[in-house]
C-alpha cells in the first residue's frame, strides 16, 4: 500500500503509539477524510482513529486464488472480481396476457482475461449503485443466454466504486490479498477507500505501544501489537491474518477479564460480610429440616450445589455465585435453603424474579415448601412463630404494601418474593443477609447492585447480603467466563429422578401437524392439558405470524372443537390473567393458548403437550424454554414445533431442538448461529469489546486471558505497574465502572 507523505505528522509523540491517543483524534484528522466521508464513517461507528483501526475486515479476497472468467465453464459457480464497464436499463415489456415484464438492471463487465452479462431483475437500484468503473466480486453460476455469457442476480460485494482513487498495489488483481470491510447501505462507502484510510492510519501510527509483558507473549505464542494491526488490515498472504487476529482477539477478552477480575476484587476490598451459621451440633438447621420434609429426595447435584453454597455462606466474604442449571433441574430447592441459611441467624431474604408471573409462581411454590415451619421469636408465648413468605409486585395493595413495608422493618417477614419492586427506596429490611435473582440473564450490574446495598441501610452502618445469581437459560462455560467472570460458578447437572425426557417433534407437513392436535385431543382425554404457544397477540400484515385470540377461536371451531380452551397474553388484565392461570392449573380449561408470557415459571404437573406455532419464529434458548413447560411431573410429555419453513437457520434450529433436550448442547448451537453479541447482552455494562473474539472457536484464548488477568490483578491489584493496560480498559469500560474499578 502507498506510505504517507513524509510530510505528515504521525499520529502521536513518543514511542508507540497509544490507543487512548487514537481514542481522542477525530478520523477527521486523515487525507481524504473531509465533512462528507467522517459522517458515512460515522454510520459505521467509525469516528476516530482507534474506531478506524478496530473496524477489522470481515474477510479477504486472495488475489492469486480468483477464478478468471476465460476459464469459468457453463455451470461454474464461483467468484469473479471484475469491472462494471456498461450499464443498461431496458424499458419494461408488456407480454400478450402477462401484463409488464420485471424491471431489468443489465451490466457488462470483464476481469480482464474475458466478460460476461450481470442481469438483476427487480433491482432497479443496482443501475445507481454499480456505475461504470466499480470493481465488484459477483458470486453466482455462470450461465449461457442467447450465446452470451451471463449471471442472473448473484450476490455482489463492492470493493470500489468508480469515483475511488486506484492504488495499483492495493487490489485484489494485483495478485495481493484484499481486506473487505463491514459497509452499510446508508453510507456511500467501499472497501477500497476504508483500506484507503486504514493504510494511512497505519503509515502515520508507525509503531503501537505494547501494553501486553512479553513474558505472556511468549507463554500464549503471540504476535506483537504492531505486527498485528498491520497484517490484519494488510497482510500480503491470507495465513497471516489468523494470527493477527488471535492477538488483537486475546486484547479484547483480556480487558474483559480484568474489568471483571478488578470488580471481585473491589467488592471483595468493600466487603462487610455475614458468616451465617450452617450447622448446629445440638439440633437440626432450617435447612436440615427443609430438606428432610421434601415430599422427594433431592439429586447429588442440588445436594453439591447447597455445600457449595454453606461453605460460601459460612465465610467471612459476601458470596458472589452464579447458579446455571437447565430446566426443572431444581434449582428453586437450592434457592431456598440459601435463603433459610440466613433466616437460620436472624436476617432476611429476597428473591428477585423478573415478571410477576414468575415472582407469584415463586411466592405459591416457597410457600407451599416451607408450610409448618417456625423461627424463633421471643417476642409471642411459645417462643416461636410461622417462617413468613411475603410477595411484592407493582400489583401489590397501598394497605399490604404499607403491612409489608411495616414487617420488613420490624424482621417479621423472614422471605420476601417480588419482582423490581423490591428496588424501590420504600422497601426497607431490618437485616437482610442472603439475596437470589432468578433469570439472571433479565437483569444487569446496577440491579445486583442495588439489591445488595439493601443490607446496608440507609445509613451504611449493615452488612452485605450474599447473592446467589440463578438462570435456566444454560450458557457455555467459555461465555459465562465473559459474561459471569465477577462470580463464582455452580452447575446443576442432574435431573430430579423419575423425570422423562419430553419427546420433541418438529412438524413440518400437514400430516404431521394432524398428529400434534391429535395428541393434545388424547391427552386431555387422558385428563391431562396441553398448551399452545403463538408469537404474536395480534394479527399483522407485516409479520405473518400466528394471532393468539384468532387462533385460539380457529382451534375451538377446529381440530380442538370440544376442548376447553383459555387465552393467555401480556396486554390481558392482570385479574383476567390470574383468573385464566388458576382455571388452567384446577383442570378447568383443558388447552392454554398463549404467548411467551408462559415461558418461564409456570409450572403446572398435569400439563403433558406443548404445541408452538411458526417455531422457526423463536429463538432455541426460548424454544427449550417453553418446551420445560411441560415434562414437570412424572408422566409422559410431548412437544410439538410447527414450522414449514425451509431456511438453512430454521433446519439446525429446529433439528437440534428435536435431537437434544441438552440445555447446554443447545446453547452451544445457539452461540454458533446468533454470535456473541446475544450473549453478550446480558452483561448490559460498558461496550461490547468483542470485536475478533469468538466465543465458539476462542475457548482457549477466553481462559488464558482469565489467567493473565487474574495473575496481573492478583500481583498488581492498582494496575499500578501497567499503566497501560489501565488507561485502555478505560477506554473501554463507561465512567461509572471505571470509577469503581480505579476508585483505589
Amino acid at each position: 500500500m502507498s506510505a504517507a507523505d513524509p510530510a505528515d505528522p504521525p499520529l502521536a509523540d513518543g514511542p508507540g503509539r497509544k490507543l487512548r491517543q487514537l481514542a481522542d483524534l477525530p478520523v477527521s484528522i486523515l487525507k481524504g477524510v473531509g465533512s462528507g466521508a467522517a459522517h458515512e464513517l460515522s454510520q459505521l461507528g467509525v469516528d476516530s482513529v482507534l474506531d478506524l483501526l478496530t473496524h477489522y475486515p470481515r474477510r479477504y479476497i486472495d488475489g492469486t486464488r480468483l477464478a478468471p472468467l476465460a476459464e469459468l465453464a457453463i455451470g461454474d459457480t464461483a467468484s469473479v472480481l471484475a469491472e462494471v464497464r456498461r450499464v443498461n436499463r431496458p424499458p419494461a415489456r408488456y407480454g400478450r396476457g402477462r401484463g409488464r415484464s420485471p424491471a431489468r438492471v443489465e451490466l457488462d463487465v470483464t476481469d480482464g482475461s474475458g466478460g460476461m452479462k450481470v442481469v438483476f431483475f427487480n433491482q432497479a437500484w443496482r443501475a445507481k449503485q454499480l456505475a461504470v468503473g466499480t470493481q465488484a466480486l459477483f458470486y453466482g453460476t455462470l450461465a449461457s443466454y442467447r450465446d452470451a455469457r451471463q449471471m442472473v442476480n448473484p450476490t455482489v460485494e463492492i470493493l470500489r466504486s468508480g469515483g475511488d482513487a486506484i492504488d495499483p498495489g492495493a487490489t485484489p488483481e494485483s495478485g495481493r490479498v484484499f481486506p473487505v470491510y463491514p459497509l452499510t447501505e446508508k453510507a456511500d462507502l467501499t472497501s477500497a477507500r476504508i483500506s484507503r484510510y486504514v493504510a494511512e492510519a497505519l503509515d502515520r501510527a508507525k509503531e503501537f505501544s505494547e501494553p501486553l509483558p512479553v513474558h505472556w507473549r511468549q507463554k500464549f505464542h503471540l504476535l506483537d501489537r504492531t505486527t498485528a494491526f498491520n497484517r490484519i488490515h494488510r497482510p500480503t498472504t491470507v495465513d497471516e491474518t489468523e494470527p493477527a487476529r488471535l492477538r488483537l482477539a486475546f486484547d479484547e477478552l483480556l480487558r474483559l477479564q480484568l474489568a471483571l477480575v478488578l470488580r471481585q476484587r473491589r467488592l471483595q476490598e468493600d466487603a462487610r460480610g455475614i458468616r451465617h451459621v450452617v450447622s448446629h451440633p445440638d439440633a437440626e438447621t432450617l435447612v436440615d429440616q427443609f430438606l428432610r420434609r421434601l415430599p422427594f429426595v433431592p439429586t447429588a447435584a442440588q445436594h453439591r450445589a447447597i455445600d457449595t453454597i454453606r461453605a460460601d455462606l459460612a465465610g467471612p466474604l459476601p458470596m458472589h455465585r452464579l447458579l446455571q442449571g437447565d430446566v426443572g433441574a431444581g434449582k428453586t430447592v437450592v434457592a431456598v435453603a440459601t435463603l433459610l441459611v440466613a433466616v437460620e441467624g436472624g436476617h432476611q431474604g429476597a428473591l428477585m424474579a423478573p415478571t410477576e408471573v414468575l415472582a407469584e409462581q415463586h411466592h405459591a411454590g416457597v410457600t407451599r415448601l416451607l408450610e409448618g415451619m417456625v423461627v424463633p421469636d421471643p417476642s409471642t408465648l411459645s417462643g416461636d412463630r410461622p417462617l413468613r413468605v411475603a410477595l411484592l409486585t407493582n400489583r401489590t395493595s397501598a394497605n399490604d404494601r404499607a403491612s409489608l413495608h411495616a414487617g420488613l422493618v420490624d424482621g417479621k417477614v423472614d422471605l420476601l418474593i417480588g419482582t423490581h419492586a423490591l428496588l424501590t427506596d420504600e422497601v426497607r429490611f431490618r437485616s437482610l443477609g442472603a439475596v437470589v435473582i432468578d433469570e439472571q440473564h433479565r437483569f444487569g450490574v446496577e440491579q445486583r447492585a442495588a439489591l445488595r446495598a439493601k443490607g446496608r441501610g440507609d445509613d451504611g452502618g449493615g452488612r452485605d447480603p450474599d447473592l446467589l445469581v440463578m438462570t435456566a437459560t444454560p450458557i457455555p462455560r467459555t461465555a459465562a467466563m465473559v459474561v459471569f467472570g465477577d462470580l463464582d460458578m455452580t452447575v446443576i447437572t442432574e435431573l430430579p429422578p423419575g423425570r422423562i425426557a419430553v419427546a420433541t417433534h418438529w412438524a413440518r407437513t400437514p400430516l404431521d401437524v394432524e398428529a400434534a392436535w391429535a395428541r393434545v385431543r388424547q391427552e386431555v382425554a387422558s385428563g391431562h392439558r396441553a398448551f399452545v404457544v403463538c408469537p404474536l397477540v395480534e394479527g399483522s400484515e407485516r409479520v405473518q405470524a400466528t394471532s393468539v385470540t384468532e387462533e385460539a377461536q380457529r382451534l375451538a371451531a377446529a381440530e380442538l372443537t370440544g376442548l376447553r380452551i383459555g387465552v393467555l397474553h401480556g396486554q390481558m388484565r392482570t385479574a383476567d390473567k390470574e383468573t385464566v392461570m388458576a382455571d388452567f392449573r384446577a383442570g378447568r380449561l383443558d388447552v392454554l393458548v398463549a404467548t411467551t408470557v408462559i415461558e418461564v415459571g409456570v409450572d403446572v404437573a398435569e400439563a403433558t403437550v406443548m404445541v408452538i406455532e411458526d417455531a422457526d419464529r423463536f429463538g432455541i434458548a426460548q424454544l427449550h424454554q417453553l418446551r420445560g413447560r411441560v415434562g414437570r411431573g412424572s408422566d409422559r410429555s410431548w412437544c410439538y414445533l410447527l414450522s414449514e419453513s425451509d431456511s438453512p437457520e430454521a433446519d439446525i434450529r429446529l433439528s437440534a431442538l428435536e435431537r437434544s433436550t441438552d440445555g447446554f448442547e443447545l446453547a452451544d448451537v445457539d452461540l454458533e448461529l446468533r454470535g456473541e453479541g446475544t450473549i453478550l447482552g446480558a452483561r448490559q455494562k460498558g461496550r461490547s469489546d468483542l470485536k475478533l473474539a469468538r466465543l465458539t472457536s476462542d475457548r482457549d484464548l477466553v481462559t488464558q486471558a482469565r489467567e493473565a488477568a487474574e495473575h496481573i490483578v492478583g500481583a498488581d491489584p492498582a494496575l499500578a505497574d501497567h499503566p497501560l493496560l489501565s488507561e485502555e480498559l478505560r477506554i473501554f469500560i463507561d465512567d461509572d465502572e471505571a470509577a469503581f474499578l480505579f476508585k483505589s
